[in-house]
């Protein structure tokens, strides 16, 4: 998903582990473990890390090419990525009950999602970038265009 993408930035950085995992204060053995994906990196830290490699999530997860997009946010809004997810939702003629199916997921966690009570799980964001080929960074709110991708 993200890990070649992850040690590649790092490496053309020329920072070692240590180094990375003290910058974004996190504990070296969790950042060994996202890179090798051993560990889902948690949408907080994989945005810390976009924002830290100034590069796009889609690029991260390997969607897109470009590293970055014009006019990002920083930020991760739970509230927006809830409203985008059910726009998304409805723009695909998605019920909650058949998407929570599609995402192997309880409908009622969707559902938190989609009321911003939590942000996306990295692996849901995932699914349902790769599978309708719709921006992670558009989901999340960090930018406003290219809503979808190819």
């Amino acid at each position: 998903m993200y890990s070649d993408k992850l040690i590649e930035l790092r490496e053309d950085k020329n920072i070692n582990q240590q180094e990375l995992s003290k910058e974004l204060n996190i504990d070296n053995s969790l950042l060994a473990k996202y890179e090798k994906e051993y560990y889902i990196i948690p949408i907080k830290h994989l945005n810390t890390l976009a924002n830290y490699f100034d590069v796009s999530i889609d690029y991260l997860f390997g969607l897109s090419d470009k590293l970055n997009y014009k006019n990002n946010n920083s930020e991760v809004d739970a509230l927006k990525v809830g409203e985008r997810l059910k726009e998304f939702r409805k723009e695909n003629k998605l019920t909650q009950v058949k998407l929570a199916k599609i995402l192997n997921m309880a409908r009622s966690a969707l559902a938190n999602y989609e009321r911003g009570r939590n942000v996306i799980a990295t692996p849901f964001l995932y699914t349902i970038c790769t599978r309708y080929n719709i921006s992670a960074d558009y989901l999340l709110g960090k930018i406003n265009n290219p809503k979808y991708l190819k």
